[in-house]
């Protein structure tokens, strides 16, 4: 049996596992696919996040990706940190770099099993500050030199393509160059505030063409993970990755307060699985939740199997779907063949999350992120460092 076989049945444990440790954020991106801004006073205490980190190592987890919100605010992280790292679970952490002083970073390069993701969505302060707010790309420029000034190599610059920087996929290689980084590139989801401005930013169809020649000639070094293989309907060079959805088989995202969903991108009470609270703790909801259960099993492609191109992009991502309001077994929004824009003509109201923890709740008028007159409301939220964290 082939290896992706095996994943499609799910695995004992996550091999890749996202867990959001708070929604406080001293940003507020306009396509935060978890609408992070304020704590939520529920959020796992510091003995509730060090018994997962037991159950992982019991599970034989062996790293964890750390992201939130912007996880370096929790005033117990760099604690949290040490503990994974002294029960054999790594730790690889996003962060706008706020809290990446020279001192941090110069810890950083001496600890094993840790490794570091600047979050960087413009290769100009333009493109980049209209997203993710004022200051943000001066801030992961500072983090980044100090990472380089330590002598961390290897980290990773993060970049969620959109519209506007697809034409700098160049200079994102070389800005990760000068650095010491390895670029790591992610499609752009229409989940959290992500679904309001999905539609001014995710890239075109001649961009998507662009970018996926872009990764055949220049990709070797670059990091997908399971981001594109929708893509791979172009051509006969497939991208390398998963090339699987592989939400609730080998993925799942455990959220501030305890939820366990199948997917990060699909923050929502249709993909919630349990909670690491619950009787069992997150083995139990990982290995017995009827959800994960379902999802482990045969999965129809529905019209999409009729397909020349399904077996190279497998129907897309289930995120991309349930957020623009198609069926889970329709075809990707962003499908290649174009199916996509053909159904979400016929689609109806998009489901939302109920999970929002934006600094503000709405806006009486939309506002544009910059980029052009937005087609839904902009909640975009204060940028003032740290708003309502205690």
């Amino acid at each position: 049996m082939k290896l992706v076989e095996h994943f499609k049945e799910g695995l004992t444990s996550p091999i890749c596992l996202t867990w959001e440790l708070t929604y406080a954020c001293n940003l507020s991106c306009v396509h935060c696919l978890s609408s992070s801004g304020r704590r939520d006073p529920r959020e796992l205490s510091t003995g509730e996040c060090k018994a997962v980190i037991d159950e992982l190592q019991r599970m034989q987890v062996f790293y964890v990706n750390i992201g939130g919100g912007e996880p370096t605010v929790r005033p117990d992280f760099w604690e949290l940190v040490e503990y994974a790292v002294a029960h054999q679970v790594g730790v690889k952490f996003s962060t706008n770099g706020v809290k990446l002083t020279p001192e941090r970073a110069r810890w950083l390069a001496s600890t094993d099993y840790v490794d570091v993701q600047i979050s960087l969505d413009g290769a100009t302060p333009e493109v980049n500050d209209a997203v993710r707010g004022p200051g943000s790309y001066d801030t992961a420029i500072r983090a980044m030199t100090n990472l380089r000034e330590a002598g961390f190599r290897g980290f990773k610059l993060s970049v969620v393509m959109t519209r506007q920087n697809v034409g700098q996929l160049d200079q994102f290689a070389d800005i990760a160059d000068t650095y010491g980084a390895q670029l790591r590139i992610t499609r752009l989801r229409p989940s959290g505030r992500g679904a309001d401005v999905w539609d001014e930013l995710h890239p075109t169809a001649e961009q998507q063409l662009r970018l996926y020649d872009w990764l055949v000639a220049r990709g070797e070094k670059v990091l997908t993970g399971d981001s594109f293989f929708h893509l791979n309907a172009l051509g006969s060079d497939p991208l390398p990755g998963l090339n699987l959805c592989g939400a609730g088989r080998v993925v799942c995202l455990i959220d501030p307060v305890g939820d366990v969903y199948a997917c990060p991108f699909a923050i929502h009470q249709e993909f919630l699985a349990g909670n690491v609270r619950d009787e069992g703790g997150f083995a139990r909801v990982w290995t017995d939740s009827e959800l994960f259960t379902e999802l482990r099993g045969p999965q129809t492609g529905g019209a999409c199997t009729s397909c020349s191109a399904y077996d190279a992009c497998q129907g897309g991502c289930m995120a991309a779907k349930f957020f623009t309001g198609l069926p889970l077994d329709g075809p990707d929004p962003e499908c290649i063949k174009g199916h996509g824009e053909l159904a979400l003509q016929g689609a109806g109201a998009a489901p939302r999350s109920d999970v929002d923890h934006s600094h503000r709740k709405s806006r009486k008028v939309p506002v544009s992120i910059g980029f052009g007159p937005p087609s839904r409301p902009d909640r975009a939220c204060d940028t003032s460092p740290l708003a309502d964290l205690r």
